[in-house]
């Protein structure tokens, strides 16, 4: 989908628009993710009754009203104080003394107007809950509590309750009696190609041999379709199956069937479950636990908040922060609470945790915004599963606590002075740590790269905790990208006015109207490699550390290398679904960045993406890397190739030419203009998607057998088809005008952005193809993809001539790919050539929108798990603000929604590397000072191996070779007088840039191991 400009109708739109925008893009959650349409319809009828607008609740109603319920119903008489504005984004200062149902409202009602957002004035009887399906209580007392429950679980009314106090939170959930979950969990039904079916009682199901293993299981129930010959299997009832131990499949009684003949899918078909609920009265007794710790840990949380609720209703009031009288107090109303019973009705063996008690009670005054966005996801989660009965609830009890987040050394825990209440927006927050931990959070420079999903929460999470909002502080946030309309439904910080305009101006805006004291910069260069002139070592010196909320594992592994680069902490979160990871990262304390909780990049065998592909995925990934080959590692091996003192013979010669054939293949001679650019381009058209098939089934004939009597174009190899260049097919026309606009912006030559004027000048002057002209190309068969076999004098003879004439020109501008970008093609080729590849292969194709998403790794988001893992951040945030932490006191995170599991636990700690004397960690750097005058690189030599033992074979700044030990005598002695910054700019034809003040250089040195990575060389300037 394209962005919008700032002009169109989409930008203009009011908050009446809003409402249909946002339904429409939470629908395309729900066809993911739920039922279909029965279920959609679930939603857009469901009521909900939320009691409670502090932070938490505010975070249930906010991610509820984003996944569009049907109607919310708010309750909430309390007036609006200070320490509420720690956690609640919906409030102000000017709702200072207002009921916060009533503040509430309106901002909730303008995230979507398909939602019907009311206030409930009243008390809340049993008869007016009858009006709906779920009933939510945050913030609320014990005795509410039981009265609600025990009507909402007489009449069938899903009932939660939710609540924080300071770092420790729990929820509850009561779906009653025989609740029928629908569809358990997030994973599809598996499937699997049929190669057999035996007649026979019972019958055998042999699979294909590319879906063997599979994850079938004795007892799964399955469901056939496409089957030729055995028909009545086909969409029958759902039959159990019995797993062989050879893999095969017995699906019953299948001996007066007619006869199979081929094809066909085995599809599992999920079972729905029942769940049986205890009501609040008798589950406070028997908890029923699921553990994000320890069993005895988490039960004792369950008593401390007994012990806090039966100290309010002594006192009227809660503990005052770290106030060590009350602490005590609360201590001894849990011991006098008796043990528990656990759920086989014996008492639980450990004692009361006390000190445990104790400084939860000691931290409960407070509101924090981390653990309100972390549990009021969550609860909006078991909301969601109450509706649509997909998913299974939680059984029944969840607590989790971030006690860990407070100092390690209990001396220097808060004090009740530095804790009394400030008259000011960070009062629920200075009730946990205190005014002087508050400051230090005012004084940071913290970097926010993606104001995307989870950046959007990260960021109104700044505003709230006040990250950089005083005393010289700041955040930045970097993003390139722009707000589509499919963005509304998960990034709190847009509306459907700002759709085509930047996200991070439009995120910085609206985070400062959350909080007018935070000092917040967007910027809209990317961070990669292009833009380091910008992000370089003046901005990452101002920089204590740096939030990372991206959609792509690419870029999170560049920006993880510029944090250990600068040796600065990184704080990482990713979502896929209901699924989502936190990570810490930092410098001499923790390893470095490695993907968390989710998977890493698919990737496919390179045969298959090459000549086998029989997904969009497939053919995406080879339009991605035709991308790469043809527009980047093409001209940067030209560029070297260029270089006076590198010749072809000096290179990888099998990496060249697999990098240069396509290139010299086509088009021998530089282009000189938009025509020659358009003729390279028809050229790899010609090449990609019909000659290269054809060349392809010269090896691979359609009708060629297996030695097991089968075809070898069948299953998931589907024989592919030339196809016929065709100007009135659109997508032909998409790919020669994107690949000649990106050829010649490689050649820095003008494009041409009409598709009209490109059919004219084909139409006009456009020759035929010469398949003589691609035979340096078309020579080798897909079976053995070696280019080393037939890297001969010969060839390499011609490709020296042919560079002599690219060498005569500048430089190649060599093309990083940028999928955010709408101007500049990138998308255009990779969605284009992928799509003919479709074409070629039967294959459907793909939209541009699901092609962006694929190529990107774009981690589908969804607003409860977003919330959820910026929370997690969030916490992280606090203990590396606070500062001098031992490896204990972080943690990396995973939860998924879905199944109930929240998992953390302590990072490694970073790995040691040695060589001889030499011991260092990815943190560690060699540093050597260039000195004034600069010296040579013979002393630099000289150095490392006097003061670390190194005797350097080789020395590297990024791609350019500066020293190699194998040089001739007559070349060190060219190279080794001169100092490194010339060096530099004679091998990479540029000067150093202006302000930079490290070069960083690799080693390689004698006597190392394969594996061994030596640390960095930091060349200060």
């Amino acid at each position: 989908m394209r962005s919008s400009t700032p002009g169109s109708c989409e930008a203009r739109a009011g908050w009446g628009q809003g409402g249909l925008l946002i339904s429409l893009a939470c629908l395309l959650y729900l066809r993911r993710y739920v039922l279909g349409p029965p279920a959609m319809q679930r939603m857009r009828e469901a009521k909900v009754l939320l009691s409670g607008l502090q932070g938490l609740g505010a975070e249930v109603a906010k991610n509820l009203v984003l996944m569009g319920v049907g109607s919310l119903t708010l309750h909430d008489p309390c007036p609006t104080c200070w320490s509420d504005l720690a956690a609640q984004f919906l409030l102000s200062e000017r709702d200072l003394g207002r009921s916060r149902a009533e503040a509430s409202r309106e901002l909730l009602a303008q995230l979507n107007e398909a939602v019907q957002v009311s206030v409930h004035l009243g008390d809340i009887t049993e008869a007016f809950l009858l009006d709906f399906q779920v009933v939510v209580l945050t913030a609320s007392k014990l005795e509410e509590q039981l009265k609600v429950g025990a009507w909402c679980h007489e009449h069938g009314v899903c009932f939660l309750v939710a609540d924080s106090r300071g770092l420790v939170g729990q929820l509850f959930c009561d779906f009653g009696e025989n609740f029928t979950v629908q569809d358990p969990t997030e994973a599809e039904p598996l499937t699997a190609t049929i190669q057999h079916i035996s007649q026979g009682c019972p019958g055998i199901l042999t699979l294909r041999r590319e879906t063997v293993p599979h994850s079938f299981r004795d007892g799964h129930l399955v469901t056939f379709s496409g089957i030729e010959g055995m028909v009545e299997l086909n969409g029958c009832d759902p039959q159990p199956i019995r797993v062989q131990e050879d893999g095969s499949l017995e699906i019953g009684d299948t001996a007066t069937f007619s006869r199979y003949l081929r094809g066909g899918t085995v599809i599992e078909v999920k079972r729905a479950k029942t769940v049986n609920h205890k009501p609040l009265e008798t589950a406070l007794l028997q908890p029923q636990v699921m553990a994000s710790s320890s069993q005895h840990r988490v039960h004792c949380l369950h008593q401390a908040f007994r012990a806090l609720h039966k100290f309010q209703d002594l006192h009227g009031r809660p503990p005052q922060p770290w106030d060590p009288v009350d602490a005590e107090a609360v201590v001894c109303l849990a011991r006098a609470l008796g043990p528990l019973k656990g759920t086989d009705e014996e008492p639980l063996e450990e004692p009361l945790d006390e000190a445990l008690v104790r400084i939860t009670a000691l931290s409960s005054a407070g509101s924090l915004s981390p653990m309100a966005a972390l549990l009021g996801a969550v609860a909006a989660q078991e909301v969601l599963k109450a509706i649509l009965g997909k998913f299974m609830p939680l059984d029944q009890w969840l607590y989790f606590d971030a006690l860990d987040c407070l100092p390690e050394n209990g001396d220097i825990l808060p004090k009740p002075e530095d804790c009394v209440p400030r008259g000011c927006r960070y009062d629920g927050q200075i009730a946990v740590f205190g005014a002087g931990f508050q400051e230090k959070l005012s004084r940071q420079h913290y970097l926010l790269v993606g104001a995307g999903a989870i950046g959007c929460e990260l960021l109104k999470g700044f505003a709230l905790v006040g990250l950089g909002a005083g005393g010289g502080g700041s955040v930045t946030v970097a993003d390139m990208d722009h707000v589509e309309r499919s963005n509304l439904s998960r990034q709190f910080l847009f509306r459907p006015q700002d759709i085509g305009r930047p996200k991070a101006e439009v995120a910085a805006v609206a985070a400062q109207r959350l909080n007018p004291d935070l000092q917040v910069t967007p910027l809209t260069y990317p961070l990669d490699p292009t833009t380091e002139h910008v992000y370089g070592d003046h901005f990452f010196s101002r920089v204590n550390g740096v939030a990372a909320a991206l959609d792509s594992f690419q870029a999170r592994h560049y920006v993880a290398a510029r944090c250990t680069h600068y040796l600065k902490p990184l704080l990482e979160a990713g979502t896929e679904g209901t699924k989502g990871s936190a990570a810490v990262f930092v410098p001499d304390v923790t390893e470095g960045y490695k993907a968390s909780g989710l998977a890493e990049d698919t990737s496919y065998p390179v045969c298959t993406v090459r000549h086998f592909p029989s997904t969009a995925e497939h053919t995406l990934q080879w339009a991605r890397d035709e991308f790469e080959g043809l527009f980047r590692l093409s001209a940067e091996t030209i560029n070297r190739a260029r270089q006076a003192h590198t010749s072809l013979a000096d290179m990888d010669g099998p990496q060249t030419l697999a990098l240069l054939r396509p290139v010299l293949g086509v088009l021998k001679a530089r282009p000189q203009n938009w025509e020659d650019c358009v003729v390279w381009a028809h050229g790899h058209w010609q090449l990609r998607f019909h000659y290269g098939i054809i060349q392809l089934l010269s090896h691979i004939p359609p009708d060629r057998v297996l030695e097991d009597g089968t075809l070898f174009w069948s299953g998931l190899k589907q024989c592919p088809q030339p196809l016929e260049f065709d100007m009135d097919q659109e997508n032909h026309l998409l790919f020669v005008l994107a690949a000649a606009n990106l050829y010649a912006r490689m050649h820095g030559l003008p494009g041409s952005l009409g598709l009209a004027a490109l059919k004219g000048l084909l139409l006009k002057s456009l020759p035929q193809t010469d398949p003589q002209r691609l035979a340096p190309i078309l020579t080798r068969a897909p079976e053995r993809d070696q280019a080393s076999a037939e890297f001969g004098p010969e060839l390499l003879k011609e490709l020296q001539e042919v560079l002599g004439v690219w060498s005569e020109h500048p430089a190649l501008n060599p093309l990083m790919f940028e999928k955010d970008d709408d101007s500049n093609f990138h998308m255009d080729f990779v969605v284009a050539a992928a799509n003919l590849r479709s074409q070629n292969y039967g294959i459907p194709p793909v939209t541009r929108a699901q092609g962006k998403q694929i190529v990107g790794r774009i981690i589908p988001a969804i607003a409860t798990t977003t919330a959820a893992v910026a929370g997690l951040v969030g916490l992280e945030l606090y203990k590396v603000v606070g500062g001098s932490r031992t490896l204990g006191a972080y943690r990396h995170s995973y939860l998924h929604l879905a199944e109930n599991r929240l998992l953390r636990w302590v990072p490694s700690a970073p790995a040691i590397q040695m060589f001889q004397s030499l011991e260092w960690t990815c943190w560690y750097r060699l540093k050597v000072s260039a000195g004034q005058p600069e010296k040579s690189l013979q002393w630099l030599l000289a150095h490392l191996q006097e003061q670390h033992g190194l005797r350097v074979k080789m020395l590297l700044h990024g791609t350019a070779l500066l020293y190699s030990a194998s040089w001739s005598p007559a070349k060190q002695a060219q190279f080794l007088p001169l100092s490194v910054t010339e060096l530099v700019q004679q091998v990479t034809g540029r000067a150093h840039e202006p302000g930079l003040r490290v070069l960083v250089l690799e080693l390689s040195c004698e006597g190392e191991e394969e594996d061994t990575a030596f640390p960095p060389l930091h060349y200060e300037l």
